[in-house]
Parts: C-alpha cells; structure tokens; sequence
C-alpha cells in the first residue's frame, strides 16, 4: 500500500512538472525547408538520379502530410489531447447525423470526442497539398531508379497506405464521405505498387461504399462509386453478406437518369448477386424495388424461375429455399413462402430461423385471411362463425411452428413475443389460454431483463 502510494505520487509530481501547452505548434517552416532542398536536389542533374534523394523526398512530403495529426489516435481522452497537441483555439458540439459530438478546434484540425474519448477528427489546414501523392512519386521514381530499394520503398509505402487507412477511417465518421472514398481508394492504389504489392481489394470495397452513400446528397459520387466496387469485384473481393452487389446496384441504379442503360446493368447486378447470396434481404428488396416500380426491367415472376432453376440444380440448398420463400413473400403469396420455409426445416430441422419465419409467414397468411374476411358481409352468425374458424386455422398452423423455434432458442424476445400476440389471438381455443398466461409471464420477465 505505501509503495502504490508513493508511486502515484511521483506520478503526480511528473504531470506538474509538465509545462502547460499553450497551442498547437507545427513546425511548417522547417517542413518546407526539407522540401525546398528536396526541389533543388531533383532540379541537380547527378543527384536526380540517385535512388537516395527520391527517397529523402518522399519521407518529407510524407512528414509534410501527418505533420499536423501525427499524435492522433483513437480512443485518447481530452487530457491527453492537451499533453500532446495543446490547448484548442475553441470548443463547442457538432450533429453529425444522429450523433452529436464534442469538438475542439485547432489551427489545422478539429477533433471530436464520444463518451470522453478521440473518434475522429478532420484536418482543416495543410502544410503542402497533396503530400501523400509527392511522396508516393516519390518512392515510385526511387524503386525505377534502383528496384534494389525495394525494402526502403516499401516501408516509406507502408507509412502512406496506413494514414491513408487512418484517414479513410475517420472522415467516414464524420460523414466525409469524398475524402473517405479518396483516401481508401489512394491506400488500395499503393498497395499495387511492385515494392509493396500486398492489395487489400476491401480497401476499393470501403471507398465504394463511401461514394454511395455520398450518393444519396450528392449524385454524381455514384460514378466513382460504381467503379470502386466494379474494381474490388475484379479483384475477387467478396463480403460476407454480399453487399457490394447492393451498393453497387445503388450506384448503378443512380445513373439511370443520365444514361438508361445503367437501369439495366442494375438489375444485372442484383441477378448477380441473388444467385450467389439468395438470403440477402437488401438484394431481395432491391430486385423487387427495381421489378416493380420501372417499367421494362421484367416480371417479378422472372425471380421465381431464376430461384427454381438454381434450386434445380441444387435441391439441398437450404440459403436457397430460404430466398425463395422470401421473394413469394415479396409477391404475396404466402403459400409458397410457407412451401419454401417447410423445405427449409425438412433439410436443417435444428435451424431457429427456420422454423421462426415458417411461424412468421402463417401469422402473415392468417392476417391476409382475416382482413378478407372483415371486409365480408355475413347474413347469418353460422357464415361468420364458420369464417372466422376458417382464419384461426391458419393461425393455429404457426403455433407449434413458433414453439419448436423457441425451443431452439430459448428466450428469444421476438418469439416470446409474436407467441403471446398469437395466442391472445387464440385464447378462446382449447388450451390456449394456458399457453398465453405463460408466454405472457416470460415476455413480461424477459422485458425486465
């Protein structure tokens, strides 16, 4: 206990002794120095060709470029903001779409905090323009000059591909999303480099999903965006979910006004990505946007045979059957959505989801059958009673479905909850109630939780 004591003490004494940091210092004038030497050295006929001087040049435009937020890094608190980089010029709070943030602003950056900690920030002032683009020059004449440099080469590119990473990062979080697409596309490209020759094709995937969402303010980011993915596709890259088929539909679909025939490799797109990632509902909802709202693209039908001909030739496909049920919800028939879901459970009996969206597409049914039958007029009670057992029988269908997908995955809210919704439902069949107290009881406990 007294040496714990006696450390923080001097701990403490060392903050004091640290002098307060007025303001953010850069040192622009020697930075500029390095580089107006570098200028002479190039312009020198004999030192121009010496793999040296292009390499000297290119880690001073580098050092030019993170010179202002080279102490940055996520995560840091505001004290240590102040250590590093000193006092801010002002303070205030900036919404960037739901979020709000604290900000500081500084003579060549802002920075933002979260929850006490650094997420982002945006350089507002440069030392020199374009210094990752010199610098990168400036390796790549060095590596032509003497490919023996390659290693030297590589780690000065090294350096540019992670701020660029880094930059990439924190100018999607606050919502720059040109400078994102910019920045990570820049990483991807120097990566191509023969001294580094390490692409990291999500890099082009993160640009193009920056410029489509930049998309939706400002249009004619889709091209760039469109050729970003088209590129990272090229380059074999594939998300988990697929994805890149539904920002690259965006992007495509978002040309269409200037040039019809992007309506097309849209849809092309969306084909594409079906038949590799049939359970995407973004892919699903966007074929279904795109075959029901423009004119000339096809019939929603088509969907169906494209499933079917895939299933055909893949009858145990369970991600399949699990589209195909999907895209008849879509068109409404819940028929064949319950068909397709049955399959589902038939080849994977263990499978919540399963047997929770065969549960979901009965409950769905039976609500179509009920609002028919409400818009029924019925001469007699019998008509009505007899009707309304027609509609609960549907209902009754996804009871034990829902329970065997609790069953599975015990405690799950959203089963708790559509199974004490049903049985309400329900509650003048025999047996029901019972079920309803209980499933009632949970909901209630779960919701507490």
């Amino acid at each position: 206990m007294i040496m714990k004591k006696t450390i923080l003490s001097v701990f403490a004494a060392l903050l004091l002794a640290v002098p307060a940091v007025q303001a953010q210092k850069v040192n622009k004038s020697a930075i500029l120095s390095k580089i107006e030497k570098s200028d002479a050295d190039i312009a020198d006929a004999k030192k121009s060709m010496k793999a040296a001087t292009w390499i000297n040049r290119g880690k001073a435009f580098y050092e030019a470029a993170v010179e202002p937020t080279k102490n940055l890094f996520g995560n840091m608190e505001p004290t240590m903001v102040t250590l590093t980089v000193g006092a801010p010029k002002s303070q205030g709070s900036e919404t960037i779409g739901n979020t709000t943030y604290e900000t500081w602003v500084y003579p060549y950056f802002t920075v933002y905090f979260q929850d006490g900690k650094l997420v982002a920030w945006k350089e507002t002032t440069k030392v020199v323009e374009d210094g990752i683009a010199k610098a990168f020059e400036a390796y790549s004449k060095a590596y032509e000059l003497d490919p023996k440099t390659a290693s030297k080469v590589k780690e000065g590119l090294t350096q540019l591909v992670n701020y660029c990473k880094q930059l990439g990062d924190v100018s999607y979080t606050t919502h720059n999303f040109t400078d994102a697409g910019a920045a990570f596309a820049q990483a991807y490209d120097m990566e191509l480099h023969p001294a580094y020759n390490e692409p990291e094709p999500m890099l082009l995937y993160n640009a193009g999903v920056s410029m489509t969402i930049d998309g939706s303010e400002h249009p004619e980011s889709f091209k760039q965006g469109a050729d970003y993915l088209s590129r990272a596709l090229a380059a074999d890259y594939n998300d988990s979910e697929g994805r890149i088929y539904y920002y690259l539909f965006h992007c495509y679909y978002g040309q269409r006004e200037e040039n019809p025939d992007m309506l097309l490799k849209a849809k092309d797109t969306l084909l594409a990505g079906v038949t590799k990632y049939p359970t995407n509902d973004l892919i699903l909802q966007g074929l279904m946007q795109l075959y029901t709202s423009e004119k000339n693209v096809g019939d929603p039908a088509d969907l169906v045979t494209l499933i079917d001909n895939a299933i055909a030739a893949d009858p145990s496909n369970i991600d399949l059957w699990f589209g195909r049920g999907r895209i008849f919800y879509a068109l409404k028939d819940f028929d064949e959505s319950i068909a397709s879901f049955r399959k589902v459970t038939e080849l994977k009996p263990d499978l919540f989801e399963g047997y929770y969206y065969l549960g979901l597409f009965y409950i769905f049914k039976g609500d179509d059958a009920n609002q028919k039958f409400n818009e029924q007029q019925f001469n007699n009670q019998a008509a009505y009673d007899a009707g309304l057992k027609e509609v609960n029988a549907i209902y009754m269908e996804a009871l034990p479905v829902l329970e065997k997908a609790l069953e599975l995955k015990p405690n799950d809210k959203d089963t708790v909850y559509n199974l004490k919704q049903l049985c309400f439902r329900l509650r003048d069949e025999e047996g029901v109630m019972a079920k309803y107290e209980k499933y009632n009881a949970l909901h209630n406990q779960l919701k507490d939780e």
